[in-house]
């Protein structure tokens, strides 16, 4: 076997190792997702620990570049880092406590009115059952022919439903003592990562020498420098969606709350606040807020419910055209189609926390591809400008007679010069 043939295998090697990897995982997919979920689980604490100090880095570097950023003092340098981080800490604990103080009362009040509003709906029914008993005989009659209320076997019935009831209270005990020890369970690993969250922070500038060194000794130059393109490429989209997403919902929220008190529809705080919750998931979560709105406030006054509806309609507008491109769309430069695909298909994966991730991830490929492709249509552009460069420096006389004219013109002159050194 020559080199050439050895150069041909070793290339050919990857893919053979992908195709037989693919095959493997489809014939056995039960057994490596269960692995997955077992090895997520023992790490969920760490990565718990990551999310949480991505998403602490965002504000503390803001903090940062206001806390006396050009100072020299050893006191301020030394102390940056740890006010900045409690700061933060600070930041998020109180947007958490206002949550708990506004919203999560709001969203009871949502609940409350939406079951407050069920006996309307079946006294509404049962009017319209009756008025369809009076209006069309024959079909009532025939209901009553064929469903017959007289020969049901009511001991039977009631026995099924108590033995229903017992084991659905045994399953009811053992589902809430599951979710009991899956809540502590989630404190303990929300607590042990806001450790791990802390830690990372504190000492991020070691920890990034440490990857960097790590990388410039297992990788190549050309590897490790794509890696880190893909890295600042995938901080920027993902930073630039939550900071701008959580504008957005706020500032949505506000504007929805503000346009139903000025037209006097009812519960304006109830589903502005609702509005600005569900405007976090991007594109669907704004109509299911408006269809929660509208059966709330129908119950109230139908023609009200209307007119929220087009508020909305119109606020949704806006907020498509003129907010959620200033805000968001701009920061993470992706059109609207492809953040549509990334909430329908991120859904489907993950639900809500799919739909989160979905658009960041997707912005993150578009801007990949985008810049690829910016960067192999300059290279074609530039090569096909030197190439022209190239053939008008190399190109030849226009024609032979203008060969001809400057040998003639040539022996001319030799003649001149010959006659007059005669002379």
């Amino acid at each position: 076997m020559n080199q050439r043939d050895k150069s041909r295998l070793k290339r050919f090697v990857p893919f053979l190792l992908l195709s037989a990897a693919a095959v493997l995982l489809v014939m056995y997919f039960g057994t490596v997702a269960s692995a997955l979920k077992a090895v997520l689980g023992i790490f969920s604490p760490l990565l718990i620990g990551c999310v949480l100090a991505y998403i602490l880095n965002i504000i503390m570097r803001r903090i940062e570049k206001t806390y006396f950023p050009n100072s020299r003092k050893r006191a301020v340098i030394a102390t940056r880092r740890p006010v900045c981080l409690i700061l933060s800490l600070l930041t998020v604990i109180l947007a958490l406590a206002l949550i708990m103080v506004i919203i999560v009362p709001e969203i009871g009040n949502i609940f409350r009115v939406l079951s407050d509003s069920f006996p309307v709906y079946a006294a509404t029914v049962q009017q319209w059952l009756a008025e369809a008993e009076v209006k069309y005989p024959e079909a009532a009659e025939l209901i009553r022919e064929n469903i017959d209320l007289k020969n049901f076997d009511w001991k039977t019935i009631s026995q099924t439903v108590i033995d229903f009831a017992m084991n659905g209270m045994g399953g009811a005990l053992t589902s809430a003592l599951t979710v009991i020890s899956s809540f502590f369970g989630g404190i303990v690993n929300f607590a042990v990562g806001l450790i791990f969250a802390i830690y990372i922070l504190l000492s991020k500038e070691k920890l990034a020498e440490q990857v960097g060194r790590l990388m410039k000794s297992y990788m190549k130059p050309e590897s490790e420098r794509r890696f880190r393109y893909f890295c600042a490429t995938a901080d920027k989209c993902f930073s630039s969606f939550i900071v701008g997403q959580c504008t957005e919902a706020v500032i949505l929220g506000l504007l929805c709350a503000l346009g139903m008190t000025i037209l006097r529809i009812p519960y304006a705080s109830t589903i502005g606040t609702l509005i600005g919750a569900t405007a976090l998931i991007p594109i669907v979560g704004a109509y299911l807020g408006a269809a929660i709105g509208a059966l709330m406030i129908v119950v109230v006054d139908p023609m009200k419910a209307l007119w929220f509806l087009i508020f909305l309609v119109i606020l949704q507008q806006v907020e498509g055209n003129v907010i959620y491109p200033k805000v968001v769309g701009s920061s993470i430069g992706l059109p609207g189609m492809w953040v549509l695909a990334a909430v329908t298909v991120g859904g489907g994966l993950g639900g809500i926390g799919g739909m989160l991730l979905g658009v960041p991830m997707a912005a993150t490929v578009y801007k990949l591809l985008e810049n690829d492709v910016h960067r192999r249509l300059d290279g074609e552009i530039s090569s096909e400008n030197s190439e022209e460069i190239r053939s008008e420096d190399n190109a030849a006389p226009t024609s032979p007679d203008d060969n001809t004219s400057v040998q003639q013109e040539t022996v001319e002159n030799a003649g001149e010069n010959g006659s007059s050194d005669n002379s």
